[in-house]
């Protein structure tokens, strides 16, 4: 379940993940969601220095299955990108936690973090849609 829901990062209802990284969070797509899509396709990564309302779509993942929306998981302001997946979007089906992260950003209101979900409240959510 570790893999499935790594306890140390804190996650959404819409299936992004987020870690904080000093006064950064990266983010991107989880295992559950990532399993859900299938194999990945296509990313649509959002501009570098873009600012983003809690929730609003800064870009989209492309499955064999679907697409569909990355929706910001804080507001916040984009400062880096994984270039690496406009190559290699399978990444985020391989290493959903690792090499497979989407975007970097600086939160508006960093003490919003601990209002996501942890990995227990999130694991209950992805049960519930099961």
């Amino acid at each position: 379940m570790e893999d499935t829901y790594p306890s140390d990062l804190r996650y959404t209802e819409s299936d992004e993940w987020v870690r904080q990284e000093g006064d950064e969070l990266v983010s991107g797509i989880s295992a559950f969601a990532a399993e859900q899509l299938g194999d990945v396709v296509y990313v649509q990564l959002p501009d570098v220095g873009a600012h983003y309302e809690k929730g609003a779509a800064f870009g989209e993942i492309e499955s064999v299955k679907a697409v569909s929306d990355l929706n910001m998981p804080l507001a916040g302001e984009v400062v880096q990108v994984n270039e690496e997946l406009d190559q290699n979007p399978g990444l985020i089906n391989e290493d959903p936690y690792g090499r497979g992260w989407i975007v970097r950003f600086t939160p508006e209101a960093p003490a919003q973090y601990e209002s996501l979900l942890d990995a227990q409240a999130y694991e209950r959510s992805t049960t519930e849609r099961h």
